[in-house]
């Protein structure tokens, strides 16, 4: 399948990742991520006391991700130029909030033998994060070529 060029490949899996990630949070929402996320970040506060864990209230907690959410939407015209600090964002992005959140939820329901919330769409978002990183991280596109038709 031909996704075009590098920068059209790049904007495509830059709202992938932001669809899903959507998804993501949609999945945790409904199945009660605040009751295990919050226990656990009194308790790593508790552990490592300069270490400032937040703990969300429900409003808080989608408030924010819908704060980084429409700006990383926001965003997307720039992914699809392929401008380059939008590639480097996309980078740990892709690896914290993509590969490694995504597998932390499989890991920890694998460990702890019960369902996580956010495991349902968890395998989407290392998939969403791997191709975004990989895209990210491909030699940048050449720039767009003005058709003779438009104006400079």
């Amino acid at each position: 399948m031909n996704l075009g060029e590098s920068n059209q490949r790049f904007g495509i899996y830059w709202l992938a990742f932001g669809y899903t990630l959507a998804l993501h949070v949609l999945d945790e929402a409904s199945h009660d991520f605040l009751s295990v996320y919050n226990p656990n970040a009194l308790a790593i506060r508790r552990a490592v006391p300069f270490l400032r864990v937040p703990v969300f209230t429900f409003q808080s907690w989608v408030g924010t991700l819908l704060l980084f959410l429409t700006l990383w939407l926001a965003l997307a015209p720039l992914a699809f130029l392929g401008i380059k600090w939008v590639r480097t964002l996309a980078v740990p992005a892709a690896l914290l909030v993509g590969v490694l959140n995504g597998s932390a939820h499989i890991v920890s329901s694998i460990y702890l033998k019960r369902w996580m919330p956010g495991v349902y769409s968890s395998p989407l978002l290392v998939l969403a994060g791997s191709l975004l990183l990989r895209s990210a991280l491909a030699k940048r596109g050449e720039p767009r070529k003005r058709m003779q038709h438009e104006p400079i």
